[in-house]
């Protein structure tokens, strides 16, 4: 429609083909209502039409106005089946029958049409649809939104709007944070599931479709809930077998690909143009503008530059050399990996989001335990990583057009070491929301990050002096899985040899004893298993499960034996570790008989541990029942140690056999609290301690994304008077926590909530207080894998 309108402005031959009966089919499909965003609010709009952040049916009917004033040549309900031809000589035949000769043509034909279908079964259920019209028609329904981009979230908020339509809305994503959709629409969404308005389900998916109900995949297993409707958001794909019948390439071979351009928007078929959507630049207001710049370069103003021109001129300003943006783009889309496979256009967007630098040789680019979730690529120069906090000399380097910062993007832990430049380097900085963007809409970006982590995992894991160049082959061959909770990823008694690094989650090892289940071993994120059967060539000797959602790294064994052949260190650590394990393995058939009720009380205890968070937790608090005299120092003492609020309920919590685990925080690998916390003031300390900070402001989105009811909100109380004033005077309180009444009393009204959780004592001297306040030695704090381990059978049995 842009297009057009400036084609008719300059008074050039022209026809704009819309398929439908109206104009703009792509918003006309918007939900009613709908507040159409005009974003980048920083970028000018160059068209003549006008556009600016408004109500759906205000905008469509600003541009219906406009385009008949304008004189637009318009021909509705003429849908285009086959493009021939070539540049100055098309035939356009239309459904109808009709054809249209042209010289040139613009496709702005989008990816709407194109809809990603669930893929569950149950997903041909006709409770299911990928258009919402109008929100208002719905009343007294369980609605279940598939989809974290912009869509999925105003789909939601739309039929969660009245609170007299009496709708159930759960909005599900299966990541845990927003990162396709606009800052505004995550905040709106948080704000009504604050409210209670929307149910927002983090790192969950569909797993099965049925008769009003709908099954899903959560990070601690299934779970089945109320659905009469489901509006499913999950994106579209480019109608790429019409495009390619016109002779047009695409970047790759991925699904998701955009066509190749030039910086004219001309595609592989000369005097065919693609702008929009279909180009990879969505957004309403670049879509106009390229509408406008595209009828421009066609009559011959070629020396226009892209609306964004002036934004990206003063972000490049500080680079050395006094280089142009082309120049910038141009080494940014051919030096950097995970910037080869965007378009120009792209990158553009890319760089609007994004901070660039330039260091000195020597200049520390963020140094160790530092807070920071950002990714950094390397355009121009290499870094150097001091990996020995005591000897900054020791290093390792980065080259050029590799990432850092990949651990604090993935984890949200602080910064591992200290990095800087090796010489003068250039380097693009990418916001945390922005890397994940990126790695969630461009498979080539999303490969190459993975291959870069893994590469280094491996490089960590294994070490023994190998080199990128050493462990090539088994990076190559790699495959990254998904594995459920509960999903067996090695069974006993098979015989593939594949080896798997644990990603991210953990899983649990148990071997069958007489048809009986018997609990291992815990292996946490980082750990590695299969390479007996892999070295050996024997069977699978026990089961290895996830225990929580979890990822897995997925190394052919055959790769993996040849990497050991030609690394003689590596292969001796792998002997080793192989040999304890077969010890566990005699062991455990060889005192079997003996076992009895105790293998079960362990298992099960074992079990009953990872259901209560174990199976992601890196230190929990649990209490041993035998030794637990309920006299509550542990909490006593957690409240003097952080400003008189607990952070630890000592009866709460569920209890098996002995063990009790109360309500406190686990100190998750992958926190669910770190999710969509707006300051980011959640982060971890260098021993692995998830603590909030001072920057909290309250929102409460921590509370409700931690499943284990670790959070709590709640205002600063008031100073109490000191422990000889209570002793001696009986003023206040009295040690521990004051009691709401009198922090209600005593404290100020106005003082506004922030969220308190366990911190492990964090700058405290001697550890945590709790465990330094328990008489008995009942309460202790612990990792999962220090634990969970074989030896604590072995001494129950012994």
């Amino acid at each position: 429609m842009s297009a057009a309108g400036r084609a008719a402005a300059l008074g050039m031959s022209h026809v704009l083909l819309e398929k439908t009966d109206h104009l703009s089919d792509t918003i006309y499909k918007y939900q009613k209502g709908k507040h159409v965003m005009a974003t980048p609010s920083n970028l000018v709009l160059r068209s003549d039409m006008d556009f600016d952040a408004g109500k759906r049916e205000a905008i469509l009917g600003i541009w219906d106005e406009q385009t008949a004033g304008h004189g637009v040549n318009v021909k509705k309900d003429a849908e285009v089946v086959k493009v021939e031809g070539q540049k100055g000589d098309f035939t356009i035949s239309l459904k109808n029958g009709e054809k249209v000769e042209a010289e040139t043509i613009v496709l702005s034909i989008g990816t709407q049409g194109n809809p990603n279908m669930l893929r569950c079964p149950g997903a041909d259920h006709p409770m299911i649809q990928y258009q919402l019209d109008d929100p208002g028609e719905y009343f007294d329904e369980h609605i279940t939104v598939i989809g974290s981009g912009d869509a999925g979230i105003e789909n939601a908020l739309g039929l969660a709007a009245d609170d007299a339509q009496r709708n159930v809305v759960t909005i599900l994503n299966r990541r845990d944070s927003f990162a396709r959709a606009k800052a505004a629409n995550v905040s709106l969404l948080e704000e009504a599931e604050k409210d209670g308005r929307i149910s927002v389900r983090r790192e969950t998916s569909p797993a099965e479709v049925r008769d009003g109900e709908l099954v899903l995949e959560t990070r601690d297993g299934q779970e089945t809930i109320k659905c009469d409707r489901i509006i499913a958001r999950t994106g579209s794909q480019p109608p790429r077998k019409f495009v390619e019948e016109m002779g047009i390439e695409f970047s790759s071979d991925d699904p998701g690909a955009f066509p190749k351009l030039t910086p004219a928007f001309e595609t592989t078929t000369p005097g065919i143009h693609v702008i929009g959507a279909l180009a990879g630049y969505p957004l309403i207001k670049h879509c106009m503008n390229q509408g406008y710049d595209v009828i421009e370069f066609l009559n011959g103003n070629t020396e226009l530059k892209p609306a964004d021109e002036p934004i990206l001129e003063e972000k490049f300003a500080p680079l050395p050399g006094n280089h142009s943006v082309d120049h910038w783009l141009e080494v940014f889309n051919t030096k950097v990996q995970v910037f080869q496979d965007l378009s120009p256009l792209q990158l553009r967007e890319l760089m609007l989001d994004s901070t660039v630098h330039s260091y000195e040789p020597g200049e520390a680019i963020f140094r160790r335990n530092e807070p920071g979730s950002s990714l950094f690529t390397i355009a121009q120069g290499s870094v150097a990583v001091e990996v020995n906090p005591n000897d900054p000399s020791i290093t390792v380097p980065i080259e050029e057009g590799s990432i850092f910062g990949e651990v604090g993007l993935i984890s949200g832990r602080r910064r591992g070491s200290t990095i800087r430049a090796a010489e003068p380097v250039v380097a693009v900085e990418l916001a945390r929301n922005a890397a994940l963007k990126l790695i969630a809409t461009s498979a080539g970006a999303a490969a190459a990050v993975n291959r870069i982590a893994i590469e280094r995992q491996l490089l960590q894991m294994f070490g023994s002096g190998l080199t990128p160049r050493d462990i090539a082959p088994l990076v190559e061959a790699a495959e990254v899985l998904e594995v459920k909770a509960g999903q067996v990823l090695i069974q006993e008694g098979d015989e593939d040899k594949d080896v798997y690094i644990i990603r991210r989650g953990s899983m649990i090892v148990e071997k069958d004893i007489g048809g009986r289940p018997v609990f291992l071993s815990y292996l946490p994120a980082g750990s590695y298993v299969g390479e007996m059967a892999a070295i050996d060539g024997s069977k699978r000797t026990a089961t290895v499960k996830a225990a929580i959602k979890a990822e897995a790294i997925r190394l052919p064994g055959e790769a993996f034996v040849a990497l050991l052949d030609s690394n003689p260190k590596l292969r001796e650590t792998a002997l080793t570790q192989m040999e304890g394990r077969r010890k566990t393995n005699a062991f455990i058939e060889s005192r079997k008989d003996k076992f009895e009720d105790v293998v079960d009380l362990y298992s099960q205890t074992a079990q009953f541990l990872v259901d209560e968070g174990l199976g992601e937790a890196t230190d929990v608090l649990l209490i041993d029942e035998k030794l637990c005299i309920g006299c509550d120092n542990c909490e006593r003492a957690c409240a003097d140690a952080h400003e008189g609020l607990s952070r630890l309920d000592r009866e709460a919590g569920r209890t098996y056999a002995h063990l009790h685990v109360p309500t406190s925080c686990r100190h998750c690998e992958h926190p669910h609290c770190m999710a969509d916390c707006p300051p980011n003031a959640i982060k971890r300390g260098p021993d692995g301690e998830v603590v909030i900070d001072d920057t909290c402001i309250g929102c409460g989105n921590c509370q409700r994304n931690c499943p284990y009811g670790v959070i709590r909100m709640d205002p600063a109380p008031p100073k109490k008077p000191s422990l000889l004033s209570w002793l001696f005077f009986g003023a206040g309180p009295g040690p521990g926590e004051a009691s709401y009444k009198w922090r209600k009393t005593h404290g100020d009204p106005e003082q506004p909530k922030q969220a308190i959780k366990c911190d492990m004592c964090s700058g405290i001297d001697g550890g945590p207080a709790c465990v330094r306040a328990c008489p008995t030695g009942a309460a202790i704090r612990v990792s999962p894998d220090k634990f969970l381990t074989f030896t604590k059978l072995t001494e129950e049995v012994e």
